[in-house]
């Protein structure tokens, strides 16, 4: 009697760990399916590339990854004039600035399309209503001819690169347009986002967060349900400007030109978890070509113009540590702004906004190389840069 209750029990518990190893594995699967079908791996919105490594989505634009797409481009620095309403253009390797061209009126931010293939002006026409995008092509760093598009202030692309995001600041607006003719597809309304304006991506493509530079909140498009998903006040400082997603994924950096640093917001909640103190005027952001380190540009004013010579400088935050490493001072003051680093990784180009001038800063050491240019320089582009596709701005590369 008792080998037979044994043999029953035994069968009992056999049932019960076979049962067990059922759901822990349909669990697994489900859990895969979530992530694309491999642990570990994202599941992204279709059409998007994938996330090669989810630990560090920077891991494809290391100076050894450049695409074929751009590899034939002239090695250029693009900065646009907004007063001037021109372009210089820079020889990295000389320093010097070797061509000039006009475009539209009041151009703000260079940007390199989803291709890789055309560079992008962005003349908003600040206060007027004949604002356009110049194309440039980056094999030969001459201009095509400007199509006329709205309050152009800014520029990103879907992940899936099937649309060119034209950031209307103007009309609280995301006009969702054709990436290579600039036609129209579909609006996004922003009503709670005053000065809409600098944004990045959620890892799978699903959503983006933008800054309300007059508003001091953020924006959190739902980009697959083409909506505004809500809003987020922060809480201190009130004047958000560019935005970088941590190597993860899993944190936002937001610079705060009042608050004088970076908020952390988890994305995914929409909530803001932290902050970490920079300089004066936190307003660019850079990634380092390993995906290790973040540059932080201090414009050194508190307004939208400031002074010249103000108390401009560049911070290094460590993305892993989530702390400040270092803060370079600009030798006599100065406006860093906007830019990106070279392809090698060796040198942090940045328009100073204020002061007429752009430079270029060794990643190393902090030192500070001064080139002059024209009026108002603002969100300059260093091409080519590493990486498989463009998300917009002065090169937020994937």
């Amino acid at each position: 009697m008792h080998r037979v209750y044994a043999a029953c029990r035994l069968v009992s518990y056999t049932l019960a760990a076979a049962l067990l190893v059922v759901a822990l594995e349909s669990i697994a699967s489900q859990a895969q399916n979530r992530t694309g079908g491999s642990p570990g791996s994202i599941q992204t919105v279709p059409g998007m590339p994938p996330v090669v490594d989810p630990r560090n989505i920077y891991s494809q634009i290391r100076a050894d990854n450049l695409s074929p797409a751009a590899a034939g481009a002239l090695s250029r620095v693009y900065v646009p004039n907004r007063q001037s309403n021109d372009v210089a253009v820079i020889d990295p390797a000389t320093f010097k600035v070797v061509d000039r061209f006009p475009v539209g009126i009041h151009p703000q931010h260079v940007i390199p399309s989803w291709d890789l293939k055309t560079l992008w002006v962005n003349n908003n026409a600040e206060g007027r209503k004949d604002g356009s995008v110049t194309p440039i092509d980056p094999k030969t760093g001459k201009p095509g001819k400007s199509i006329p598009v709205d309050d152009p202030y800014n520029m990103y692309f879907t992940p899936d690169g099937s649309a060119a995001i034209v950031v209307a600041e103007a009309f609280k607006r995301l006009d969702f347009r054709d990436p290579l003719t600039m036609a129209l597809k579909y609006s996004i309304p922003t009503p709670g986002c005053a000065g809409i304006n600098h944004t990045d991506f959620s890892i799978d493509g699903r959503y983006a967060i933008f800054t309300c530079e007059f508003g001091g909140t953020l924006a959190k498009i739902d980009l697959v349900g083409r909506k505004v998903a809500g809003y987020l006040k922060l809480s201190k400082g009130g004047m958000p400007q560019d935005v970088r997603i941590s190597p993860d994924g899993a944190l936002f950096y937001v610079a705060d030109m009042r608050a004088d640093g970076l908020f952390l917001v988890d994305g995914d909640k929409f909530a803001e978890v932290g902050f970490i103190e920079t300089s004066v005027g936190a307003h660019g952001l850079s990634v380092s070509r390993d995906g290790a380190k973040l540059f932080v540009a201090n414009r050194g004013s508190h307004h939208v113009f400031g002074p010249h010579k103000g108390k401009g400088s560049v911070s290094v935050v460590d993305f892993a540590a989530r702390k400040l490493v270092t803060t370079w001072p600009i030798p006599s003051g100065g406006s860093p702004d906007m830019g990106n680093v070279s392809v090698d990784g060796k040198t942090l180009w940045l328009s100073s906004r204020f002061d007429d001038a752009v430079y270029a800063i060794d990643t190393a050491t902090g030192e500070v190389r001064t080139i002059s240019v024209k009026k108002e320089p603002h969100g300059l582009c260093v091409w080519p840069q590493p990486g498989r596709y463009s998300l917009g701005h002065t090169g937020n590369m994937r």
